[in-house]
């Protein structure tokens, strides 16, 4: 669903979802090989990679019947707040969730918010562009 693959591909499963959002699981910040680690930690900014792959999984998930995933790009991230400077010493799962909040044929906005329990890790919003001739995965 995403265009990654292996330890890349950093989601456990999708909880919930609808029309205008999405809510994952991923145990995969414990994970001592994590690919995004940097020194043995993984960085609480690498919370919107996990959010752009949700983002992702909705766009599939949500998308035209019948018709091939177009492959999109992280354009821009407006409003980043981190609460925490890591997320390899979180102990809980992370729940990462992304809401459509506008969209046409060529990009789409996002809000996101990526967090263990009711703890807050990072929020923010990120505009993607979707490519027009090139399908996904």
């Amino acid at each position: 669903m995403i265009p990654h693959a292996g330890s890349m591909c950093l989601l456990d499963g999708v909880l919930a979802w609808d029309a205008g959002s999405i809510r994952c699981l991923s145990r995969t910040h414990r994970d001592r090989h994590n690919p995004l680690r940097v020194d043995e930690r993984l960085p609480a900014l690498c919370g919107v990679e996990y959010a752009a792959q949700a983002m992702a999984v909705h766009g599939v998930l949500a998308g035209r019947v019948g018709k091939r995933p177009r492959l999109g790009y992280l354009a821009s991230l407006r409003e980043v707040h981190c609460s925490r400077t890591r997320l390899d010493d979180l102990e809980g799962d992370l729940i990462v969730e992304a809401e459509r909040l506008m969209g046409e044929e060529s990009h789409v906005i996002y809000s996101f918010d990526v967090r263990v329990g009711d703890v807050e890790v990072l929020r923010g919003r990120a505009a993607v562009v979707l490519e027009a001739g090139r399908a996904g995965p």
